[in-house]
């Protein structure tokens, strides 16, 4: 394809047939905007590449591109045209938290905790992503391990008080990209919860 895991670290594109998927592009694609005196000009040939091919191609293909930081990416590459359309996932509301816990409980072998959950867990995390979730199940049974017991909520509940989500270590940046998607993309998810602002709520 265009670029692969040695060029533009960080970003991957995959294609098979139809269908391509740049992975993180915005990371593949840091520094396009720049004087390329970093890599030799090499990140901006490789855009140059992609948004001719974005605008030439002769063939149908269905191209999927994600991104945490869409504010780093260039201007010509989000104009209308490139892309139908440009989904915001903002971080999960109770529902998607709900449902990450099942899974990732679920994947250790502790469904029965799950359908134990009070839901105090779930208010714990109002401010985290789902690998943040995901890292303090990890947590929450390594520290039930150390006490020679299996994991309870208020593992979880602890393991969630000890943890500073990126919502909260990075607010500005975070809100930044929040009221970018406001006007400028379609939320993936159909019931935001309000999330103006990033005080941490924990119920213990």
């Amino acid at each position: 394809m265009i670029w692969s895991e040695p060029v533009g670290n960080g970003g991957r594109l995959i294609g098979t047939g139809s269908a391509v998927t740049q992975l993180e592009i915005d990371k593949g694609l840091a520094g396009s905007s720049g004087s390329g005196a970093n890599d030799s000009g090499v990140t901006k040939r490789v855009f140059g590449t992609v948004i001719s091919w974005m605008q030439e191609r002769r063939r149908p293909v269905f191209l999927v591109a994600t991104a945490n930081d869409v504010t780093a990416l260039p201007p010509e590459f989000l104009r209308k045209g490139r892309f139908d359309e440009i989904f915001a996932v903002d971080l999960p509301n109770e529902t998607e938290r709900k449902e990450i816990f099942s899974i990732h409980l679920n994947r250790r072998k502790r469904g029965d905790l799950f359908k134990k959950m009070n839901g105090k867990a779930i208010d714990a995390t109002q401010y985290f992503t789902g690998s943040e979730i995901e890292a303090l199940i990890e947590e929450a049974l390594f520290n039930a391990f150390d006490e020679g017991r299996d994991i309870n909520e208020a593992d979880l509940i602890a393991a969630a008080k000890d943890t500073q989500p990126l919502a909260v270590t990075a607010k500005e940046k975070v809100d930044a990209i929040r009221s970018w998607a406001q006007s400028k993309a379609r939320w993936a998810s159909s019931k935001i919860e309000p999330q103006t602002t990033t005080k941490r709520r924990v119920i213990g």
